[in-house]
């Protein structure tokens, strides 16, 4: 039988929305790449903000905050502690707050470990005033709360590439634009208007990572996100809130570099690629319904905007909220004491590559100094003799879309197979989520491991991993009657 509606997703919810800007001094500890020659960042690219979106219930009122970083990252204590003050200043339980990041890699680097190098004096005093901030962000974004239509849609861009490449000359995996692999070029937009039509916010939600600007690049700077928001914004007349999805195999086509303006390219094309997107959307309340044959010098099928039907308009005002904890297979990870051996190593060879003036071989040594680093980040949260690694996921279904956001950095397949999964349900997914802090890292598919890859050396989960999330994710949607 032919199809005779094009409906589009929707959903009805209260939303508030507040904005405050979070960019740090220049003169911060800025260095998050292994190959940067300094530690201090020299100065501003683009403004830093942080966003909060409370998504109130239109039954019970209960609400739950979303609070979008434009920052990196933050360690597991730091972001515990961030997380404890955003709920006791608002009076949200922890569980009803999320806060993801935009994970651009020029914010800077607070880490805990960076405290004695060049600007890290700067960090402790950001993080007490953000916290305190982002309280009363979450805390205007409540007092703003007000009844909104949601409208979801879909777009393209070719913006990310695959970055899993086989440099075949060196015999080796690269972190790089891979041509020769398929990416994940959808963009998810979403419209919240008020009841009379005026437009309060969108959402952008793309899965590409953050990483136009690299160890060549001093300035502090949201990367990509930052232009797309200001092109975005000067065309709608209201807030953009970027989130980034699941991007643990994507990055820039064009990335790795130095330049602002290369950055602010790859907004602009993402921008416009959303904007496109927005144009696209019914009118809030609509659908289309094929009107029947006209005959004019072809037979014309007419589609006309009608308003939807009775039964689908009450279902946008479902609204649910499920929490899972996951016990996720472990990887064999290096213990404590031989991470702090290699560190001691590294630490030797880089002073003795100085003193003999060998700038690029310190270098080098300086590099391998961050990834022992890291892997210490990655073991701080998993007790030595874990059988597996807990993994929580937080899914609000807001009508016919469903926010699904998970901690650390999953492949692209895991967005890529709900949606296949469930067409009509507009999936948004958010990463770098503070849930289950510390025990993030990256999540790739089973048989990408085993390959030399990045990602694998940066990860806690090992196989199987990643096709659990997306079982468990995809029957709680199917426990909801989402198609």
């Amino acid at each position: 039988m032919s199809q005779r509606v094009i409906a589009m997703p929707a959903g009805r919810c209260g939303l508030g929305f507040a904005r405050i800007d979070i960019t740090p001094p220049a003169g911060i500890y800025h260095r998050s790449w292994g190959a940067a020659k300094h530690d201090a960042s020299t100065g501003v690219h683009r403004e830093l903000t942080a966003s909060a979106l409370v998504f109130a219930d239109p039954g019970s009122g209960e609400e739950h905050a979303l609070v979008a970083l434009e920052l990196g990252w933050l360690q597991a204590g730091d972001l515990q502690d961030l997380s404890d003050t955003v709920s006791a200043g608002t009076g949200l339980p922890p569980e009803r707050v999320v806060i993801t990041f935009s994970h651009t890699h020029a914010a800077g680097n607070y880490d805990p470990d960076r405290l004695e190098h060049e600007g890290g004096a700067l960090i402790p005093g950001y993080l007490d005033g953000l916290g305190k901030g982002l309280a009363g962000l979450v805390s205007a974004a409540r007092d703003a709360v007000q009844p909104v239509d949601l409208a979801f849609g879909f777009g393209r861009c070719d913006l990310a590439y695959n970055r899993d490449y086989w440099d075949d000359e060196n015999r080796l995996y690269a972190v790089g634009s891979n041509p020769g692999r398929a990416a994940d070029d959808t963009v998810v937009v979403t419209r919240a208007s008020d009841r009379e039509g005026r437009l309060v916010a969108t959402l952008v939600n793309y899965s590409c990572h953050p990483t136009t600007l690299a160890w060549d690049n001093t300035l502090i700077s949201p990367d990509y996100p930052g232009a797309m928001r200001e092109v975005v914004e000067r065309e709608t007349g209201a807030p953009c809130v970027f989130l980034l999805g699941a991007s643990g195999d994507l990055g820039p086509r064009y990335g790795f570099v130095g330049e602002t303006e290369a950055a602010d390219r790859n907004g602009l094309q993402l921008g416009y690629a959303a904007l496109s997107a927005l144009q696209g959307l019914l009118p809030d309340g609509t659908e289309l319904r094929y009107d029947g044959p006209v005959v004019s010098g072809a037979t014309i099928g007419v589609w006309r905007q009608r308003p939807m039907d009775a039964g689908r308009a009450q279902g946008l005002q479902a609204f649910d909220s499920a929490a899972m904890t996951l016990d996720l297979p472990i990887m064999d990870l290096p213990g404590q004491t031989e991470l702090d051996e290699q560190l001691a190593e590294w630490t030797s060879r880089e002073e003795a590559a100085r003193q003999d003036g060998q700038d690029r071989e310190a270098a080098d040594c300086r590099a391998h100094i961050e990834r022992v680093r890291r892997a210490m980040r990655r073991i701080e949260s998993i007790p030595p003799d874990s059988q597996s690694v807990p993994y929580d996921v937080t899914l609000w279904r807001i009508g016919e879309g469903v926010l699904v956001m998970v901690s650390g950095e999953p492949y692209s397949v895991l967005q890529r197979e709900i949606r296949a999964r469930f067409p009509a349900t507009a999936i948004v997914v958010v990463v770098l989520c503070n849930q289950n802090l510390g025990t993030g890292g990256y999540l790739l598919p089973a048989d990408d491991y085993g390959k030399g890859l990045y990602q694998e050396e940066a990860a806690a989960v090992g196989p199987g991993g990643l096709e659990a999330v997306i079982a468990a994710i995809e029957r709680q949607l199917a426990a909801w009657g989402l198609n």
